[in-house]
Order: structure tokens, then C-alpha cells, then sequence
């Protein structure tokens, strides 16, 4: 990977300024520049003096602009700097949880045997994160990794078990004092974990608790796997599957996702099968090749919602960007190129898209696609001024599709009495933080 230091940003800090787009076509030109005779996985953009960089907001264009994943760290790295001291910008590496051939080349070369490292990973997968107690690795690599790498365990900052159905939320803490939520579903063949994927989300659905607030920062592949691995280990169940429908976009994310799903498949990571994965978008169909290109047996479900462009532009703003016929042909081309059927995930919403006319449309773009739909019951927001479709009408709609002999069912509805549905633990968070601090 690559450290890139943000002196750009700390010239603005002595008073030279430099505006954020130049900042960022100078990132975007660089990293194109060192692709020509670097073989780079990864991007880290470093803040060498801590504060808040308004960089991160634009991650999303540079990763679009490079084809490169891209990860933010916003933490003072040195107490000297580039400005005193030594004047070397120095910085500990950051040891989530990988799988063996990512840690097996730096274990080596430092001097130690090979399979030291299955053994770090394996620590790492039951939760270990405090090197002193992998009691199997000898004290001479315990302080190795001390002294070159951290880890960090994320804290429940809130958790509530439904009183209903038995479905855990959880709010965690992230290292920068961010929080995320995850959401662990029990059913009879066994718990789905529900992973967000950025904090906060940029792409403004109507109906959409996560989006209120704006993106903050995508999430790496570390932190999503904590959030697997943690919200089992608290709830202590048997993970069956997971599903990426939490906070944030996915594919607004691509390259921290798709080395997540590389690592939760791997046989030396998670090793959990493909087809025990859902990853749901909003419709960022310019990555759909991409994730078919991945060559991963995994579901993808897209939210679609509406029938017509005019009413999907109405709650979704994504559709000013695609348009709703062009979403539609590339959930047919993704299924025609890999042969895994979609999901259309369809939110009633009362007097918007619930009509037996709008159920009627659906089905024939469903049968076109070879579709699953999935119908679900709004979640009221309160900031929103959106409705739920009443019983009666989602039942009305699901025979129409039923009769058509579309594949259709209607998602159980979980955790209510917990605000399960994405966004809004968080939000009720950040509202009493704010009031505490005013």
C-alpha cells in the first residue's frame, strides 16, 4: 500500500490555502501516476496532525477516478510530524483481522515461522485483541506485534434484545469515535447478521433513517469484519448469514466491500459460503460488472421500490443518476451473466407505489428479469413524512404478484420494538449527543 501524507493539508494549516478539488486531483493524479509502475492493492491517506480533514467526504470520487480502494485514517500518527523532530513520518500499522497470506509475509520476514501467522488470525477470528493473551505465540513475536502493529476492539457504545422475536442491535464505537450499527436476526435455520458499510450514507433515499446526516467515512474490510465477528460473539449464536443492508451503500464502497467478501469467504478467513451472503444497492449499476466480475456466488439485491422513473426519482435520488430502465437492464444482464437471480427489494410506501397498477408493472418487470421480489413494510422515521402501506393493501399486492407467478414474499418484520431498521439507533444517538453537548 501506500502512506500518502497530507501535506497539502497541513500547508492549510499554516495558512496556505488549498482548495479541497485541487487537493483532491492531486491525490487522483498521483495515485494514476504511481499505478504506471506500482502494483498497488491498497491506498491509505494519512493525516499526519489529527483533525478533521474534510478529505474523507470525497474518498468516494477518488476510489471512482483510480480504480484503487482507498481507506482513511484520521489519527495523529507521530507526535513530532514532518514539521519537527526527526521530521519521518512514522505510523503503526493497523492489524485487523486478515486473512494468513495477508500477515504470512510480514511474519517471515521478520524471522518467524510461517504458520505464526494462521496462528494470529486464528486469535483474531474468536475476538482476541490484546497480543498477551495469544498465549500460543512465543513472548519474542507477542512483542513484535506490539511493537508494529495495533489492534482495536470495538465497544457497544448500546444493545437491546427485542422482547418480540429475539433480534439484537447493536451500536459499536469505532476507533475514531464514530458508531455503526449491526443487527442479528434469528430464524429457524440459524442468525443473520445485518453489517452496516459506511458511516452514514450520501445517497439520500426518502424513506431512509441512515442517510440523515450525510456520509461520514466508509467503513475498511477490518471493520466490517468486526462487526460479524462481534455481534456473534456478544449474542452468542451460530452465524448462518449475512447480509449487507445496514448503514451506508455498498458499492459507494466497492473496494473495502469486495476485499470484506474476499476475507469472509476465504477457507483461511471466515470461510463462510457465498450464497450465505446478500449484498443489497440502491442501484450504483456502473458496479455491476465489477461485482460479477468478482466471480462470487453471493445474492445481490437491489432496491428498487417504484415501477417508473417519475415515482423512483421521488424517494430516491440515485435515479436522477440511473435511470429506471437502465437499472432494470442490468439487473438482467447480471443475471444473465452470472445465472444468480436477483432480488428486488420493494418498500410500500402509502399512496406512493403501493396501487394494484404499480403491483401489476412489477410483475412484468420481475418476470422480464427472472426476479425474487421481496415486499417490505415501511419503517416509520420521524423525521421523514412518509407512511407505511397498510396490512390489507401489502396483502392485496402480494397476490397480484402471486397470481402472476412471480416469486414473491413479504419480509418478516423484526426488532421493531428495538429500532431495528438501519439509521435509526444511530440517529437517536447522535440527537441525544448533540443535546447533551448544547
Amino acid at each position: 500500500g501506500i502512506i500518502f501524507p497530507a501535506y497539502e493539508l497541513d500547508t492549510i494549516d499554516h495558512g496556505v490555502h488549498v482548495s479541497l478539488e485541487e487537493l483532491k486531483e492531486n491525490v487522483i493524479s498521483t495515485l494514476n501516476s504511481a499505478k504506471k509502475f506500482l502494483d498497488i492493492e491498497k491506498v491509505v491517506i494519512v493525516n499526519a496532525h489529527g483533525g478533521n480533514i474534510p478529505l474523507v467526504a470525497e474518498l468516494w470520487d477518488i476510489e471512482d477516478k483510480t480504480g484503487l480502494s482507498i481507506t482513511f485514517n484520521n489519527k495523529v500518527i507521530s507526535s513530532e510530524g514532518p514539521h519537527g523532530g526527526s521530521g519521518e513520518l512514522s505510523m503503526a500499522k493497523v492489524l485487523g483481522i486478515v486473512n494468513e497470506d495477508e500477515l504470512e509475509n510480514q511474519i517471515v520476514s521478520a524471522a518467524f515461522p510461517k504458520y505464526r501467522s494462521a496462528q494470529i488470525v486464528n486469535w483474531l477470528k474468536k475476538g482476541v485483541r490484546d497480543f498477551d493473551r495469544m498465549t500460543n505465540l512465543p513472548a519474542d513475536l507477542r512483542s513484535f506485534l506490539k511493537e508494529n502493529f495495533s489492534i482495536y476492539e470495538p465497544g457497544i457504545i448500546s444493545s437491546f434484545v427485542s422482547s418480540e422475536d429475539g433480534t439484537r442491535k447493536f451500536l459499536w464505537k469505532l476507533e475514531d469515535g464514530n458508531a455503526v450499527e449491526t443487527v442479528l436476526m434469528k430464524y429457524k435455520y440459524g442468525d443473520s447478521v445485518c453489517i452496516s458499510t459506511q458511516v452514514g450514507c450520501r445517497q439520500g433515499c426518502a424513506f431512509c433513517a441512515s442517510t440523515l446526516g450525510g456520509l461520514v467515512r466508509n467503513l475498511d474490510a477490518g471493520e466490517m469484519l468486526d462487526e460479524v465477528l462481534f455481534t456473534v460473539k456478544e449474542s452468542g449464536g451460530t452465524l448462518h448469514s449475512i447480509v449487507l443492508m445496514g448503514i451506508g451503500e455498498p458499492l459507494d464502497n466497492f473496494g473495502n466491500v469486495s476485499r470484506f467478501l474476499k476475507l469472509i469467504n476465504s477457507d483461511k478467513g471466515m470461510n463462510l459460503g457465498s450464497r450465505h451472503i446478500t449484498l443489497s444497492t440502491c442501484g450504483l449499476i456502473d458496479r455491476f460488472d465489477d461485482l460479477a466480475d468478482l466471480n462470487m456466488q453471493f445474492n445481490l439485491a437491489i432496491s428498487l421500490h417504484a415501477t417508473d422513473d417519475e415515482t423512483r426519482k421521488r424517494i430516491m435520488p440515485v435515479a436522477n443518476r440511473f435511470g429506471f430502465d437502465d437499472v432494470i437492464e442490468a439487473a438482467r444482464n447480471y443475471f444473465l451473466k452470472t445465472g444468480r437471480r436477483v432480488t428486488f427489494e420493494y418498500a410500500l410506501i402509502k399512496g406512493v407505489n403501493d396501487s394494484p397498477s404499480q403491483a401489476e408493472k412489477l410483475a412484468e418487470i420481475a418476470l422480464y428479469v427472472q426476479a425474487h421480489v421481496n415486499l417490505i413494510g415501511l419503517n416509520y422515521v420521524e423525521e421523514r413524512a412518509l407512511l407505511p402501506t397498510d396490512d390489507k393493501d401489502i396483502k392485496i399486492f402480494y397476490n397480484i404478484l402471486k397470481n402472476r407467478n412471480v416469486p414473491v414474499s413479504i419480509r418478516r418484520k423484526l426488532g421493531s420494538d428495538v429500532n431495528a431498521s438501519c439509521g435509526q439507533l444511530r440517529r437517536s444517538f447522535a440527537k441525544e449527543k448533540s443535546e447533551v453537548q448544547q
